[in-house]
């Protein structure tokens, strides 16, 4: 009777299953994000999608700066985090406040990590892996993560003042 009782309690919605709206302080119809990020943008953003790996210029940006949401502008991730993990997306050791991290359990983790969202308006960024340690000479090994970001959530804006650099495509 116990193991039903069990089976029946609540469990916290899976990441994919979460409005990527509700909750979040910038809140807009999906008409409006789909008028105002462009496709790759919308994809990864607001559908969860993936961009093939190798396909943002931010993969191997190096400027000092902040990475920001391509959706609403918040800070997600300082350039001094940055790492070149060789897996194809802009890689991080850590995030800064702007970022939710998927609350998972240990297993989950360790064999698929978590997802990760803009904690201003609820796009997807990409997915945090407690890999870190293998970034031997890296942030991460410090750190024991890898947020592994799609650069079509991310604007860099350079530390110089110079122009910011949207993460979508190789242009």
């Amino acid at each position: 009777a116990a193991a039903a009782v069990g089976a029946l309690a609540p469990r916290p919605a899976k990441a994919e299953d979460r409005s990527r709206s509700e909750g979040y302080a910038v809140q807009r119809p999906d008409a409006e994000w789909a008028q105002r990020l462009n496709g790759e943008e919308y994809y990864v953003l607001r559908k969860g999608g993936t961009e093939m790996p190798w396909s943002s210029k931010l993969v191997r940006e190096k400027r000092k700066g902040v990475f920001r949401c391509a959706g609403c502008g918040t800070e997600l991730f300082a350039s001094g985090e940055k790492f070149e993990s060789g897996t194809g997306w802009p890689s991080f050791a850590s995030g800064l406040p702007g970022v939710e991290e998927e609350d998972v359990n240990p297993v989950q983790f360790a064999v698929l990590g978590a997802e990760l969202r803009c904690r201003s308006c609820g796009g997807h960024l990409g997915d945090v892996f407690g890999d870190g340690m293998l970034f031997q000479g890296t942030r991460a090994a410090v750190t024991g993560k890898r947020y592994c970001i799609d650069g079509a959530a991310l604007e860099f804006f350079p530390e110089d003042g110079g122009v910011a650099v949207r993460g979508q495509g190789l242009k």
